[in-house]
């Protein structure tokens, strides 16, 4: 089994479920993905940090100099990726970005060695609607950051990425809802 297919298997057997459930975007669905049961594991850090870099390499190019997202859902894959190009010719930063700057030490609202003109790759974990990687798009813009694009963890195949690209944002998924579905139910 490869790397890729792996990462499906761990998806569908750790984070995904069926069921009635309300998302973040608010709409509901009869699947969820709790993506954090896979990307703060062991297993799903070393494939996410294989897949990730192979993806932000081939997407967007061998100049980003960093990457993060909305805090919490794609602080894990910013780090597993950070850290499988650590030995490679051009490391990539992690960053986080808050929902709101913080009001005590130093109020920023990005944290981590970010800086002003970096060329990023925003993260997403799952993309439904798309809204969470556009308000990290839009904090990051107004911190001077060239957004080169955004990579996500799965795409659940709702319009997210329909409405990211049509915004002109170039999005790379690592996997598709569809690509999992068939897998849970042996899971």
């Amino acid at each position: 089994m490869d790397t890729h297919d792996q990462l499906v298997t761990l998806l569908a057997t750790r984070s995904a479920r069926r069921g009635h459930f309300v998302l973040a975007s608010g709409r509901t669905s009869e699947l969820y993905i709790d993506a954090r049961l896979t990307t703060m594991s062991p297993e799903g850090l070393v494939l996410i940090g294989q897949l990730g870099l192979a993806l932000v390499r081939s997407a967007f190019g061998a100049h980003v100099d960093a990457i993060g997202g909305l805090t919490l859902g794609a602080d894990p894959v910013a780090y597993a990726i950070s850290y499988a190009s650590a030995s490679s010719d051009h490391p990539l930063r992690a960053f986080t970005v808050r929902k709101e700057a913080k009001a005590h030490g130093t109020g920023r609202q990005v944290e981590g060695p970010y800086r002003s003109g970096d060329r990023v790759v925003v993260i997403e974990d799952v993309i439904t609607t798309g809204g969470s990687a556009r308000k990290a798009v839009d904090v990051l813009r107004a911190h001077g950051a060239q957004v080169l694009g955004i990579l996500a963890l799965v795409d659940r195949e709702e319009g997210g990425r329909e409405a990211l690209e049509a915004d002109g944002l170039s999005v790379a998924t690592l996997t598709r809802a569809s690509e999992i579905l068939p897998h849970l139910s042996l899971a």
